[in-house]
């Protein structure tokens, strides 16, 4: 079981942070562009992103972004609404930590979070906030189930 799925189950508070990162390739840039057909020159062409004043070409932002989806996902949030402030280009090769705290949870569970994307030098790359509907009693107890039987359908746990 991740840590962020133990917690869940435990009972989110103001101030939990939770922290992910991986490292971007240009297969990950690929597989993006095909899926949301974002074929942008600054993705896929040296030379309109050096035009662009960058070093090469980079990693869209959304999949940057889509980063805080692994931390909601495992804590089950339902988003209401995310936005995005991008701060500095994504290389290829670049790690990337995504850093989720809760700022804000009401007693009907509404929440709200901030998230810092940074690379491996701690620049921010991006800036986000989450709005959404973390689980309750009734959802963490069926989470709970889910982690006795194994977490069959997370992916992260096995």
């Amino acid at each position: 079981m991740t840590n962020i799925r133990s917690k869940t189950i435990e009972g989110l508070k103001a101030g939990d942070c939770f922290y992910f990162s991986r490292t971007f390739s240009e297969n990950d840039m690929l597989i993006f562009g095909d899926i949301t057909c974002d074929y942008n020159p600054v993705h896929f062409d040296d030379r309109f992103s050096k035009a662009k004043k960058f070093q090469g070409r980079i990693c869209h932002g959304l999949l940057i972004g889509g980063m805080l989806t692994q931390i909601g996902g495992q804590i089950g949030v339902l988003a209401s609404h995310m936005d995005f402030s991008f701060k500095k280009p994504v290389y290829f090769g670049d790690t990337i930590t995504c850093t989720w705290t809760f700022t804000e949870i009401d007693p009907r569970g509404h929440a709200k979070a901030h998230v810092d994307f940074t690379n491996q030098d701690g620049a921010l790359v991006i800036s986000s906030t989450v709005k959404g509907i973390i689980p309750n009693v009734d959802e963490r107890a069926i989470l709970q189930v889910m982690v006795d039987e194994g977490d069959p359908t997370n992916k992260l746990s096995q």
